[in-house]
């Protein structure tokens, strides 16, 4: 019996002859392919021959000109990406979108604030001597350097930490507790030096000053990792920032203001980007954008691709469904596995000197590794970093001690209600009918891991070790030289580590 004609938007699966080396066409291949799609938790990679003798010798740097200095984007989910998430992601060398229901003036304000954030110090907590400590434990967790410093007149005068906040009443004025005269590191003191000064001292952080004057906070990790990663910094030497905007109403108008405000990537959102709406949505933007990069999506067929492409898209987004927060798949039936979709979409992107970033479906360093090695240029993360100090929700307390986040999907009935706030109450319910996403989720921090940069560090350490076994010196070069092969589930559940008691 003849074949079914495939798909009109779907590409015939590349096939790849058994054994190692290089994919056809200086791409990754597989080792032996199935005639289905496929996922991250589908496929494995296989070790190459490397002459990578080090994980410090790969170099992250995305090929899509974005400016980011590791594969790494903060999906622009209410609940998620904020100043304080943007500013750290940066620092690092990502970039965090920041949500499109966020009013644009409130926009420009945080984009302002996180271009004036140093690019190695962290924000400092500030309070004065007469502060409480109820106050200072309020906002402790809002930071993962974990110090609040006391200041008068804009020069440090002391320290507080959590320990110190303990078995006194929140009404203590912070001049009781805190740690007077604390140890201050002059600016531009060399990485090493200070990492050296704070070991010495046995404090984990503490105030970075010019003069008498407090610029920022600096940790022992923090100065460690400065030492290995560059921030993502736009031609002015400010952190990268970058803004969505929806498909409807004034697109055009919001894009203006928004560049007006100084985002440096404007990225088009749209659960379904393969539509007309969205195509003329992106040719608005592009025709004011000028030289700012800017994302569209979301698609999961090189024919999405191409038509997001010739209407301006510089960068194109992947995914339907795969996000832990979204209902798609279970609602409608519509989506497609993540890793197929992704090596589809980023071949017919590169085919026009395009790229694509993959938008969902990751749970673990493996699944990014996977992601660059299909192609893309970056990989978007959203309820992954959830559950962390720098994501945008307020710190809840379970009752038991442990401390979550809430997460919600931008399709669900709680992103809905804020995205139509300003429409009349009878629209706002008709729209409220069609939610596709997990309103409320738990998102509890991870008392090993509570910062974004822990999960960063974790993140990162895996996908330079996956460069170093394919051989890899740069994110091109993982896509390129990466062999795969085809696992059952039982295979998967063979590379997970056994619980730590059983």
């Amino acid at each position: 019996m003849d074949a079914p004609d495939r798909h009109p938007g779907v590409r015939p699966a590349r096939t790849g002859l058994p054994g190692l080396g290089f994919g056809d066409n200086g791409v990754m291949r597989f080792l032996q392919r199935p005639d289905h799609d496929l996922t991250y938790a589908d496929v494995f990679m296989v070790p190459n021959h490397s002459t990578v003798g080090s994980r410090l010798e790969v170099d992250l740097t995305t090929p899509d000109r974005v400016g980011t200095t590791i594969p790494l984007v903060v999906a622009n989910m209410t609940a998620i990406s904020g100043r304080r998430m943007a500013e750290t992601t940066a620092r690092r060398g990502g970039l965090a979108v920041l949500p499109q229901d966020i009013p644009v003036d409130v926009v420009a304000e945080v984009v302002s604030w996180v271009k004036q954030r140093h690019p190695v110090y962290d924000t400092p907590i500030t309070l004065s001597p007469t502060s409480t400590v109820g106050e200072a434990l309020s906002l402790l967790t809002k930071r993962a350097h974990g110090i609040v410093v006391v200041v008068e007149g804009g020069s440090p005068v002391g320290v507080v930490t959590d320990g110190q906040c303990q078995g006194v009443d929140r009404f203590t004025q912070l001049s009781e507790v805190m740690t007077r005269e604390p140890l201050t590191i002059p600016a531009g003191t060399d990485l090493p030096k200070i990492f050296d000064v704070l070991s010495g001292e046995r404090v984990s952080a503490a105030p970075v000053v010019d003069g008498d004057r407090l610029v920022g906070v600096i940790t022992r990790k923090g100065a460690l990792r400065s030492a290995i990663y560059t921030p993502a910094l736009n031609g002015s030497g400010e952190l990268l920032t970058s803004a969505a905007v929806g498909i409807n109403g004034d697109v055009s108008g919001k894009a203006s203001a928004l560049l007006a405000a100084g985002v440096d990537v404007l990225v088009v959102d749209t659960a379904h980007g393969h539509q007309v709406k969205a195509i003329e949505a992106l040719a608005a933007v592009r025709s004011v954008a000028g030289s700012v990069p800017v994302v569209a999506g979301n698609v999961v067929t090189a024919q999405g691709t191409r038509d997001l492409i010739e209407a301006g898209a510089d960068v194109v987004k992947v995914g339907v469904g795969p996000g832990a927060m979204c209902t798609t798949r279970m609602m409608t039936g519509v989506g497609r596995p993540q890793f197929s979709a992704v090596e589809e979409c980023a071949a017919e992107a590169r085919s026009l000197g395009k790229h694509v970033w993959a938008d969902g479906g990751v749970r673990h360093p493996r699944d990014i590794a996977l992601a660059l090695a299909a192609g893309a240029a970056n990989v978007m993360v959203g309820s992954w970093f959830a559950g962390t100090y720098e994501s945008a929700g307020d710190i809840h307390d379970d009752g038991s001690g442990r401390l979550y986040k809430e997460s919600f999907g931008m399709a669900s009935a709680r992103a809905v209600k804020a995205r139509t706030a300003t429409q009349s109450g009878f629209e706002r319910a008709r729209a409220g009918l069609f939610e596709e996403g997990i309103s409320s989720s738990r998102m509890y921090l991870d008392p090993a891991r509570p910062g974004v940069e822990d999960l960063i560090d974790q993140i990162v350490a895996g996908v330079r070790s996956s460069c170093t076994y394919a051989g890899a010196r740069t994110v091109d070069e993982l896509h390129e030289r990466a062999v795969l092969g085809v696992q059952s589930a039982a295979g998967y559940e063979e590379g997970r580590p056994l619980p730590t008691s059983w």
